[in-house]
C-alpha cells in the first residue's frame, strides 16, 4: 500500500507548479518585457505543459471519485475522453519535453552556464526557483509514470506530434530572432548557420528519442506488474493444495 495516495501526490505537484509559475511571472526581468515575453523560453512553456497536465490529472481523479458507482453512460464517456487527453499529453508533451528541458539545461549548464543560463540571472532567479523549473520536473514526471498507467498513442502518430511541437518551437524562436535580432539562447550566437541547422535537427531527434524512452519505460513498468500479479494466484493455489494434502494425511493417520 502506498504511503501517500497518488491523488494526493498529483495535487501536491500541481500546487508546486502553480507556485513556481506565479513566482517566475512575478520576477521583473528585462527578457520578460521583450518580444515574446516568457513564451519564447522552452522552460516556461514546459512549466505550463506540466501544470496543465497535472491539472488534468487532478480533474480526472475528481471525476473518477464523483462518478464512482454511477451508471450514467454519458459521464463514463466524458471520463474516458478526459483520461485519453491526459494520456496523450503525458506521452507527447509532458514526458519528452520535460525530460529534454532537464537534461539539456544541466548538460549545457555544467559545460558552460553562460551558454544557457548566464550568471546575471542569479540576481533575478533564486536557486530554489531554478530547481523548480529545471530539476524537479524529472522526478515529478517519473512519479506520475510509476503510479499511473498511461495509454500511449501509436508510435507513428506520437512521433508526428512530437516533431510538430519541436518544429513549431524552432520556427517560433527563429521568428523571435528575426524580429528582435537576438537569439533566445546565447548558445545560438556562437554557432554558424549550418551548425544551427544541425543543432535544431539534433534537438528534434533527442525529443523524439525521449518519446520512445517514455513509451518503453511505461510498458516496462506496467507490463512487469501485470506479469507479477498472476503469480500470486498459483502460489496461493499451491499453498492451499499443500494445506489440504497435509490435512488429508493427518486424517488417515487418525484412522
Amino acid at each position: 500500500m502506498a504511503l501517500i495516495p497518488s491523488q494526493v501526490l498529483r495535487l501536491a505537484i500541481l500546487l508546486s507548479y502553480c507556485s513556481v509559475l506565479c513566482h517566475y511571472k512575478a520576477i521583473e526581468m528585462p527578457a520578460h518585457q521583450t518580444y515574446g515575453g516568457s513564451w519564447k523560453f522552452l522552460t516556461f512553456i514546459d512549466l505550463v505543459i506540466q501544470a496543465v497536465f497535472f491539472g488534468i490529472c487532478v480533474l480526472t481523479d475528481l471525476s473518477s471519485l464523483l462518478t464512482k458507482g454511477s451508471e450514467n453512460q454519458e459521464q463514463e464517456r466524458q471520463l474516458k475522453k478526459l483520461i485519453s487527453l491526459r494520456d496523450w499529453i503525458m506521452a507527447v508533451l509532458a514526458f519528452p519535453v520535460g525530460v529534454f528541458v532537464v537534461t539539456m539545461f544541466w548538460a549545457l549548464y555544467l559545460y558552460d552556464r553562460e551558454l544557457v543560463y548566464p550568471k546575471l540571472l542569479d540576481n533575478f532567479i533564486p536557486p530554489w526557483l531554478n530547481h523548480g523549473m529545471h530539476t524537479t520536473v524529472l522526478p515529478f514526471i517519473l512519479i506520475e509514470m510509476r503510479t499511473t498507467h498511461h495509454q500511449y498513442p501509436s508510435r507513428s502518430s506520437g512521433l508526428a506530434a512530437v516533431c510538430a511541437f519541436s518544429v513549431g518551437y524552432i520556427l517560433w524562436i527563429c521568428w523571435v530572432h528575426h524580429v528582435t535580432g537576438v537569439w533566445v539562447y546565447p548558445v545560438l550566437d556562437y554557432i554558424g548557420p549550418e551548425a544551427k541547422i544541425a543543432f535544431f535537427l539534433v534537438v528534434t531527434i533527442i525529443i523524439n528519442i525521449y518519446f520512445m524512452v517514455g513509451e518503453i519505460l511505461n510498458s516496462y513498468i506496467w507490463d512487469t506488474q501485470k506479469s507479477e500479479a498472476p503469480e500470486a494466484g498459483p502460489q496461493k493455489t499451491n499453498a492451499n493444495s499443500d494445506r489440504g494434502l497435509k490435512n488429508e494425511q493427518e486424517k488417515h493417520k487418525a484412522d
